[in-house]
């Protein structure tokens, strides 16, 4: 891991993700909305890029080029109803799956560990979005290593990511090797 993108650098868990990630030495590509709200400490230190996470093309450009995504969104102290930081994360999956970018880690409310009738009411409007944020990074299951047995007598595995299959599925239509063939497809299992 060399390069990382931090979506919501200047919020307050995001600047410090920033700090973090620049301790490590590690290359820091910063997208935010305002470039203005990044301290003067650390603009020198890092890759300031300017965009707005519900603009897919913006966020394509932000994680070209990059190892690893860290997903700090946030709403500030607003507290009203918002879809904004599920439909953003929604916006990097997809656009750590068309640049081939694997590991990402997001922040998420500690909200989603309690039942719902222990969550204070005035935050339930945003759990909600944390917790479409939580289902779409459910859903974009990270790829593994995959076992692909051409002909097979018995199948190589259980299960395979949905989005290693899809993969599988359009590669194939150019590896002549898997013409005219049964296909048997299973990522390794976790060890």
């Amino acid at each position: 891991m060399k390069k990382i993108v931090i979506f919501g650098s200047t919020g307050m868990t995001g600047l410090c993700a920033v700090e973090a990630a620049v301790n490590k030495g590690l290359s820091v590509r910063a997208f935010v909305r305002d470039p203005a709200k990044v301290p003067a400490h650390l603009k020198d230190k890092l890759e300031i890029f300017q965009g707005n996470v519900l603009e897919p093309d913006s966020v394509h450009d932000a994680v070209e080029g990059t190892d690893g995504v860290v997903i700090v969104l946030g709403t500030r102290n607003a507290l009203e109803p918002t879809s904004d930081m599920s439909e953003g994360t929604k916006n990097i999956l997809e656009a750590m799956r068309a640049k081939n970018v694997k590991n990402v880690s997001a922040c998420l409310s500690a909200f989603l560990f309690w039942s719902a009738d222990k969550v204070p009411p005035r935050f339930n409007d945003l759990n909600e979005d944390h917790k479409r944020m939580y289902q779409a990074l459910k859903d974009n299951e990270p790829s593994r290593e995959m076992i692909i047995t051409v002909n097979p007598e018995n199948g190589p595995g259980r299960t395979i990511s949905k989005w290693d299959l899809g993969s599988f599925l359009v590669d194939s239509l150019s590896e002549p090797k898997y013409y005219k063939s049964v296909i048997g497809i299973a990522n390794v299992p976790k060890q």
